[in-house]
């Protein structure tokens, strides 16, 4: 039984707790006593405040510091309330400590330590929202839409995102077994891999045919823009100084860097809308307009999309989609369609607020809808049929003579076109058609 000396000390703190906390929200210059008496004398100030939840804060506050089967740090407790003040608002907010302050600042520039993963949280769980191409995540095997249940021994649910995702990263070269539960799995699958240093190369591309050329861009940071007109300039040289088409392959991209995306958009538009944020302060309402130029000079394209693209994939596909300037094939994307601000503390920390919603050319938000492919073609493998022996017109016997009048003959080096990587990607390969599709029909047409 507590001494009535004991319960006299306890709501002395928990007053003393409210008065600091309403010393916090009504301004770093207002003494206690003020907010005392502001809290007293002034009706308007306190309407203004939720004094009563305020008053709950700090009961709570009191009694775990009281009754609580440990010795608990006023510092993590105030800390663990910030940070399940955020996670309460959506999965994207959240408090960055300063460590982790400073490896997303890094991993926008393209380089940190860990498994190359992309995540978010759904239901208690950490969901993977798409493997980083070339990493540890990707090479052992996670998918889109996995759920994280379990990390090494320890559960995920209970956890932060901030404390799954330090407890994901590490030194380099130790290992971590995940604990997975995959959709049409009857049980969980395990993976262990090996941590590493992430080094993302942002833009890649090759030839697929003559004349038509092949970019995917992994993730967007702050060089992407750039490296994307560096690999148009070597793929146009490829293909003696033009390009027929391209395919843009956005697929299993978690986004990135807003500027990114918008620049990356902007290389193939000559005008108009690309994106814009609306939000409640002045700051998060932002119009990003085309500048005259397109580096493929109207050349068509296609730009690939899956459930693992998002956010600022998401602005990139709305954009040339909405313009008409790509034709979009794939399958619905992830529907990140919120802007995420990173505002630094003044302990070195960081407050990662989600500030504002983004809206495609014609105003349409993505937000948990995605961005609808133009072409639905689902992920599938190419199998190459054995040689066709069916019967031909010159396999009749006494068949009529091909006299040349109005033949076809064959172009001189003409080779059937290859699938890329060994014949397995399918999406690629329709897009390839689609692309020579429409340079034969434009070609017929002018």
């Amino acid at each position: 039984m507590h001494t009535a000396t004991s319960a006299r000390k306890h709501r002395h703190l928990a007053r003393y707790i409210l008065i600091l906390v309403l010393g916090i929200f009504v301004g770093a210059g207002i003494t206690i006593e003020r907010a005392v008496q502001a809290e007293r004398e002034s009706a308007k100030q306190t309407q203004s405040l939720p004094v009563e939840e305020l008053r709950t804060f700090t009961e709570v506050f009191s009694r775990i510091k009281s009754d609580y089967v440990e010795s608990v740090d006023d510092k993590k407790l105030l800390q663990d309330a910030i940070q399940g003040m955020l996670a309460g608002l959506d999965p994207h907010s959240s408090y960055l400590e300063p460590e982790g302050y400073k490896e997303i600042r890094v991993g926008t520039e393209g380089e940190f330590g860990g498994l190359g993963i992309e995540v978010t949280m759904e239901d208690g769980f950490v969901k993977v929202v798409s493997p980083i191409e070339d990493t540890p995540a990707a090479k052992a095997g996670l998918k889109t839409g996995d759920l994280i249940i379990r990390l090494d021994d320890k559960a995920v649910k209970g956890m932060t995102l901030n404390e799954a995702v330090k407890y994901m990263r590490g030194k380099p070269g130790s290992d971590i077994t995940l604990t997975v539960a995959r959709e049409g799995s009857s049980k969980p699958l395990k993976f262990t891999l090996t941590r590493a240093v992430i080094k993302i190369q942002s833009v890649k591309s090759r030839t697929l045919e003559d004349g038509f050329g092949y970019v995917r861009i992994t993730q967007f940071q702050s060089n992407t823009a750039d490296n994307l007109k560096d690999a148009l300039v070597k793929l146009k040289s490829q293909s003696k100084g033009e390009l027929k088409g391209l395919v843009l392959d956005l697929r299993n991209n978690p986004g990135g860097v807003l500027n990114a995306a918008v620049a990356v958009s902007d290389a193939f538009l000559t005008k108009g809308l690309i994106v814009y944020t609306d939000g409640r302060i002045p700051d998060s309402q932002l119009k990003f307009n085309a500048t005259p130029a397109d580096l493929l000079n109207g050349a068509p394209m296609v730009v690939l999309v899956n459930g693992g693209s998002a956010s600022a994939s998401e602005i990139v596909a709305g954009a040339l989609q909405d313009h008409k300037r790509a034709v979009i094939m794939g399958t619905k994307t992830f529907g990140k369609g919120s802007v995420q601000t990173i505002q630094p503390m003044s302990n070195g920390s960081a407050l990662k607020l989600t500030t504002a919603r983004y809206y495609t050319p014609n105003g349409r938000s993505i937000q948990a809808t995605g961005v609808i492919p133009d072409v639905i073609t689902e992920e599938a493998k190419v199998t190459k049929r054995e040689k066709d022996e069916a019967l031909k017109e010159a396999d009749l016997t006494g068949h009529l003579e091909n006299k040349g009048a109005g033949a076809a003959p064959a172009k001189p080096g003409q080779k059937p076109a290859k699938l890329d990587t060994s014949g397995e990607d399918y999406q690629l390969q329709e897009a390839l058609n689609l692309l020579k599709g429409i340079t034969i029909f434009k070609g017929q047409s002018s």
